[in-house]
């Protein structure tokens, strides 16, 4: 594994996943050698997807070198930050007249450090199967029972229903289990079987 703290090591593109509470960094040299930083400066605009209270509007600031832009935000400043989905806009200013253009833009998902918080980590999908399978189960709290989907209360679903529910959902959690396993280099289960 490499140093992370080291600009070596930096990835040269934004992150699709940045934790609260935790020093994000990345590098943009394609962007340096098209727009020198000794006479441009580099800033990102984060906007939160949705409305809410807290931070979900933020600037981050590049560090210039003479061949590099550095992002470099310490762990108290992106504690302030909300976990939800941002979208980024990356803006090139030049510092001769403060004329600025976007050069480049995308989305981000902040989420919750694990060290600093009790918030149920589950996603969407695993709220929604472990609801519907503690209803099959017989196990539901009035809360659980009550939970509706698309306008539908479970307690009142047809068992038929509930079971194709937690079919979907079962099918969306497991993706995400897939999705992570690959993401960290792990085998998903998954056998492939071709016919020659």
């Amino acid at each position: 594994m490499s140093n992370l703290f080291d600009r070596a090591n930096y990835p040269s593109q934004e992150p699709h996943e940045l934790v609260s509470g935790d020093r994000w960094t990345w590098q943009r040299p394609d962007l340096a050698n098209t727009y020198d930083p000794s006479e441009y400066s580099l800033t990102y605009e984060f906007h939160c997807d949705s409305g809410g209270g807290g931070s979900h509007a933020f600037t981050l600031t590049a560090t210039e070198t003479s061949d590099n832009y550095y992002i470099e935000i310490p762990s108290a400043t992106t504690a302030n930050y909300n976990a939800h989905f941002y979208k980024w806009y990356a803006f090139i200013t030049r510092t001769s007249d403060s004329e600025r253009i976007a050069v480049d833009n995308g989305s981000t998902k902040i989420i919750d450090n694990f060290a600093d918080t009790n918030a149920d980590q589950r996603s969407h999908a695993k709220k929604v199967l472990d609801k519907i399978e503690a209803v099959i189960e017989g196990r539901a709290t009035r809360k659980e029972a009550s939970y509706s989907i698309a306008g539908r209360s479970l307690s009142l679903t047809p068992i038929t229903e509930l079971l194709q529910l937690r079919a979907t959902y079962r099918a969306l959690y497991m993706n995400e289990v897939y999705r992570d396993r690959v993401k960290n280099g792990k085998p998903t289960g998954r056998t492939i079987k071709a016919k020659f």
